[in-house]
């Protein structure tokens, strides 16, 4: 793996090679090939998105929801990644041809800026980590740098595999590829510094999505189902559940691929969000033991 740290003008001019060249994957995601086209607020969490279960009986907790707040969202925005960052949400929305980088009010839903990801990639999770915006690509090897305030385009990362989720903890950025494993990532080189495994029970727990870091506990989308798994960084042991079932009704889901995909954590205000795939909103949910 090596780091691509160029110029302004030569990323522009690099763009323009690679989507020049590029072919078309095969798609499994749910999003279109190539060239086609797709049909502050609230009280604090009465209880802490993490809690201590050391000492409690029966297996693995799992928790519910309530909904403490419900805020619009872009519905032709194919979440991929989701972080709360500086008083806004920072998203990544994917689909080729469509894939984009954005800074969007979680009151309104409005994007207040916008960066077209070339359409030859396919973007993926994100995070924001030591003053940059990573963001992944699917299966283009490529990982955008930007600066967070202005949405510069800095620098590239090459990774080898699928991108699919992105977190990180206080020394690594954290990669899911839709295995059961999440890779630690040195930031600098996209490095694979380590490997974790997560099992449910005696079975890979695959399809981990979009990840988001909340006080210690790895926190990933199933992908294709309403459920979040909290995850050991260490040992990658299941900590607990969030089932997330009904909270965006049949009715207001326009398409398949429209699955639960996102979460977002306010720090300073103990808030967790999540949305998902061509969502008409994003909630502001109170997790409560089920």
């Amino acid at each position: 793996m090596k780091r691509l740290s160029i110029g302004a003008s030569l990323l522009i001019a690099a763009f323009t090679l690679i989507v020049a060249c590029g072919g078309n994957a095969v798609n499994t995601r749910g999003g279109l090939e190539p060239g086609t086209t797709p049909g502050t607020g609230g009280p604090p969490l009465s209880q802490s998105p993490v809690v201590d279960d050391s000492s409690s009986s029966g297996g693995v907790p799992t928790y519910t929801y309530d909904v403490v707040n419900r805020w619009p969202h872009d519905p032709n925005a194919f979440t991929q990644g989701l972080v709360f960052y500086e008083g806004a949400l920072v998203e990544s929305a994917g689909l080729y041809d469509h894939s984009s980088l954005r800074r969007v009010d979680l009151q309104t839903g409005k994007i207040l800026k916008k960066v077209d990801v070339p359409n030859k990639y396919f973007a993926e999770g994100l995070t924001v980590f030591q003053g940059k915006i990573f963001q992944l690509t699917w299966r283009e090897d490529v990982c955008f740098v930007y600066d967070p305030h202005t949405f510069t385009l800095t620098s590239l990362l090459a990774y080898t595999g699928e991108g699919w989720g992105l977190t990180h903890d206080d020394q690594y950025l954290i990669l899911s590829d839709g295995t059961n494993r999440l890779k630690f990532l040195d930031p600098v080189s996209l490095r694979v510094v380590r490997t974790i495994s997560v099992y449910d029970g005696d079975r890979s727990l695959t399809d981990l999505n979009e990840l988001e870091f909340i006080k210690g506990e790895i926190y990933a989308n199933i992908w294709h189902t309403d459920r979040i798994v909290r995850i050991d960084p260490n040992s990658g042991r299941i900590l607990g559940w969030i089932d997330l079932a009904g909270l965006l009704p049949a009715s207001e889901r326009s398409d398949e691929e429209a699955v639960l995909n996102g979460i977002a954590y306010d720090e300073a205000h103990d808030r967790l969000f999540v949305t998902g795939k061509l969502w008409p909103a994003i909630f502001e949910i109170r997790l409560k033991r089920k």
